[in-house]
């Protein structure tokens, strides 16, 4: 149900966020846990709705990146473990250990504040730095740092991780190097006594190109939402889309020969056309770098972007599609009659990738979750999903 007064809007199909996480948990098989990456609000996808299904669909742990996010899913309801991904300040210790958020540590001070403030064993993740340059421990540095984990109370080493930097490209010779490192560091301390039970490396593309760094867990992002990070890491086992973009036509008019269209005159009509204005622009988060060069979706067919895209609206070319009218339904991202417009596509005009296409949706297009077919009212709320996804199971 699209609410009153919405022009645009997001449809998420949460049977699809099933799908995908259930294809990924049959490719990696029984023993190898899913660590369902929800940051940037699921890629844009709606973080409760999105977690809630990932773990209903076979996912056993989240992964977040700021505490304001794991904090959410607690207060949600959500007891499943959550991995903090990224940086622990000394202001959000408390709130970490108040609402049993996994930190990963990387420096000495924080592992001393966690352990200060803790008053109960709390399972906490290194990270290992292979070849990102990012955030995370250098390898050299590992052991002493997990000797000097093993000396703090209330401290329980539970997962050792790193992340690849180019398992997503058809030659993996680095991520391969990425891995040995990650191996060497994980087997000395092994070889000393501190046993890892959750050694995890894979994000999307590694899961797919190298089934050898499966390991305990696996963490897949973009998967999850139906999409690849790029050719060379596309799964074999299919994926079904979950996001479609939409919005409506607000306004048709025709114009004459010559007529300049938006900002800066940068399209200029060469003959006589008609244009269709959508509601839809770069305030939405929909790449302004697409004007001129885009299109929309409207009764199938390609409706081409013309001029610069504007805050809140653009203009579309209908001269070659009849009886659009107001109030017509216009597709940014999705399928349409026969012809479907993709992340990659609008990644391509705009120069980027799927990954920044859809996180970049803001707040104010309005998420609709389709869940076996019914788009539930808005009044119905966020509290119901857990008993629709568990009525739901079996039928996965």
């Amino acid at each position: 149900m699209i609410p009153d007064g919405v022009v645009t809007w997001a449809e998420i199909d949460l049977d699809a966020i099933a799908h995908n996480v259930q294809a990924i948990k049959a490719f990696v098989g029984p023993n190898v846990e899913i660590i369902a990456s929800v940051k940037a609000n699921a890629y844009g996808h709606g973080l409760l709705p999105v977690s809630r299904t990932a773990l209903e669909a076979g996912a056993s742990r989240l992964a977040a990146h700021r505490i304001q996010v794991a904090v959410t899913l607690r207060e949600s309801g959500i007891t499943a473990p959550i991995l903090l991904m990224g940086h622990t300040p000394p202001s959000g210790v408390d709130l970490v250990l108040r609402n049993h958020i996994t930190p990963t540590l990387v420096d000495w001070e924080t592992a001393r504040l966690i352990s200060a403030h803790a008053e109960e064993p709390t399972p906490v993740h290194v990270k290992i730095d292979t070849g990102m340059s990012r955030y995370g421990l250098e390898p050299e540095k590992a052991v002493d740092f997990v000797r000097y984990i093993a000396s703090l109370p209330n401290l329980r080493l539970e997962g050792l991780f790193s992340h690849f930097a180019t398992a997503d490209q058809e030659d993996l010779s680095d991520a391969h190097r990425q891995l040995q490192r990650f191996r060497a560091v994980h087997d000395e301390l092994e070889r000393l006594g501190y046993p890892i039970p959750i050694p995890h490396m894979c994000n999307s593309a590694a899961l797919v190109t190298m089934p050898e760094a499966h390991m305990a867990a696996v963490r897949p992002g973009l998967l999850i939402y139906g999409m690849a990070p790029s050719p060379a890491s596309a799964p074999a086992f299919p994926l079904r889309r979950a996001l479609s973009l939409k919005t409506t036509v607000i306004h048709v008019r025709d114009l004459e020969a010559g007529s300049a269209i938006s900002y800066g005159r940068t399209f200029i009509a060469p003959a006589p056309m008609r244009v269709a204005l959508v509601s839809l622009g770069y305030g939405d988060g929909y790449p302004r770098l697409t004007s001129n060069r885009g299109a929309m979706l409207i009764h199938g067919q390609r409706a081409p972007i013309r001029g610069r895209i504007c805050m809140d609206q653009m203009i579309v070319d209908v001269t070659e599609i009849p009886d659009v009218l107001v109030g017509d339904e216009v597709v940014a991202i999705g399928p349409q009659g026969d012809d479907e417009i993709t992340a990659e596509e609008v990644g391509a005009w705009a120069e980027t990738i799927n990954y920044e296409v859809v996180t970049d949706l803001l707040p104010q297009v309005v998420r609709v979750y389709k869940l076996n077919g019914y788009y539930p009212a808005p009044h119905e709320g966020l509290e119901q999903w857990a008993s629709y996804l568990r009525a739901l199971q079996k039928t996965w």
